[in-house]
């Protein structure tokens, strides 16, 4: 019946896996539109823990069909080391559930290789990506060079063009980065086993979509990454190389601007990020610690695809009106409130100060923003373990209250609160 897409609103890790699963409760299918094995969602079921990267979060739910979108990248490897995962723990993962977009793009050891190739020649200015070959392959599709999904249908003729792939890339390893080059022989044979794994799962994703919401059936959209991960939006050059905003939602999965019901932004009750570039919020020490936890829970802020501990800070609402904007959020879903218990005052970020001058919106220039200090407004904290609140009415005043001046500076509703890992410790609004 309608589309409703799910969005990070700040860098990424927000728990967007989280929020998919439980709306995919009413959803036929559940279908990814950008990113690759890049991403990282949690999913916790009855305490049994789910780390997905390619495969859409709603697979957990038994019946609901699951797409990997047209705006994707997606390393074969990768996906079927995930799908035998998944069935080892009894969840189906048959051609009648998981689907796989004709028009998705394939990452190879290529991609991969030139991935760490690049990172390495950056030095000091390195990005921070996953080294997982994301940003070359999406550069494979730009330039009119890449590998599609649809090659999967053809064994013979996807190892040919594999092979010819590796060849290109290994010029490029040897002449410019003075890397090893790969055996486009062997690569090319794997990918022909792959495609005889994975060609009973690829469809026309944007036609699949289409029936459903035309015999009135709800698809929901999961984003990867985050707005300030965007290509065109984000932080650059500090970025992924896809369009994780609404907008790529639309783009990554082939269904039109008027199917859309509800964009949901999925943000944490404070900030983090993975990789480098200016952070105004940004805590060291002590603090961050208080934030980030551990490592010692699979929920603490560490990167569930690389493990790497996350930058924290307090929330930054320069941040989330800018994720309102770029996106049209109909609504908010706040998780990890529960962190915040205990802590006796909580600092927002209202407004940035450079040089005299108060700035309200998020500066596009990476300069002006390293040059920002954040201009915060402190709230009163709580005490109480929130961790078994399920209505709103079980909140502490001050827990509530925060949530509530979350909605009033972004001029956006908060619908959901995420209390803790766990499906059931969520608050609906």
């Amino acid at each position: 019946m309608a589309l409703d897409i799910i969005i990070g609103a700040q860098w990424g890790d927000e728990g967007k896996g989280r929020i998919t699963d439980l709306l995919a409760a009413q959803a036929a299918i559940v279908a990814r539109y950008s990113g690759g094995d890049n991403a990282g969602h949690t999913v916790t079921v009855a305490g049994e823990i789910f780390k997905l990267h390619l495969i859409p979060s709603g697979i957990i739910h038994p019946g609901v069909i699951c797409l990997i979108g047209n705006g994707t990248v997606i390393n074969p490897a990768v996906l079927l080391r995930e799908m035998a995962a998944l069935a080892a723990r009894g969840v189906d993962i048959g051609p009648h559930r998981l689907k796989i977009s004709r028009s998705a793009h394939l990452i190879t050891p290529a991609h991969v290789a030139l991935d760490k190739a690049k990172e390495a020649q950056r030095g000091k200015d390195a990005i921070g990506t996953t080294l997982r070959g994301i940003g070359p392959a999406y550069t494979d599709k730009t330039g009119r060079e890449g590998l599609r999904a649809e090659l999967l249908a053809d064994p013979e003729g996807l190892a040919d063009h594999v092979h010819e792939h590796i060849a290109r890339a290994n010029d490029v390893l040897v002449k410019i980065y003075g890397a090893e080059t790969l055996d486009a022989t062997a690569v090319a044979a794997q990918f022909a086993d792959y495609a005889q794994q994975l060609q009973p799962y690829l469809v026309d994703g944007s036609v699949l979509i289409d029936e459903a919401l035309r015999h009135g059936r709800d698809v929901l959209a999961e984003g990867a990454q985050g707005t300030f991960l965007d290509l065109d939006h984000g932080s650059y050059p500090y970025v992924t190389s896809s369009w994780p905003t609404a907008g790529g939602a639309l783009i990554g999965l082939g269904v039109g601007p008027n199917k859309v019901r509800r964009v949901i932004g999925v943000a944490k009750a404070f900030t983090s990020r993975v990789g480098s570039g200016p952070f105004p919020c940004e805590l060291s020490g002590a603090e961050a610690g208080r934030l980030r936890g551990t490592g010692e829970n699979p929920w603490d802020e560490y990167g569930t695809t690389t493990g790497r501990p996350r930058r924290v800070g307090w929330l930054d609402l320069v941040l989330l009106r800018h994720a309102v904007r770029i996106n049209g959020l109909t609504e908010q879903v706040i998780t990890k409130l529960d962190i915040l218990s205990g802590l006796e005052k909580l600092p927002v970020c209202v407004a940035y100060e450079r040089q005299g001058e108060r700035l309200q919106h998020y500066p596009t220039d990476l300069r002006v923003l390293a040059e920002c200090r954040p201009i915060y407004q402190t709230l009163d904290g709580w005490q109480e373990n929130i961790m078994g609140a399920r209505t709103l009415a079980d909140l502490p005043a001050n827990a509530r209250r925060y949530v509530e001046f979350i909605a009033e500076q972004t001029e956006t509703a908060v619908t959901y609160i995420s209390v803790g890992p766990g499906r059931d410790q969520v608050i609906q609004v």
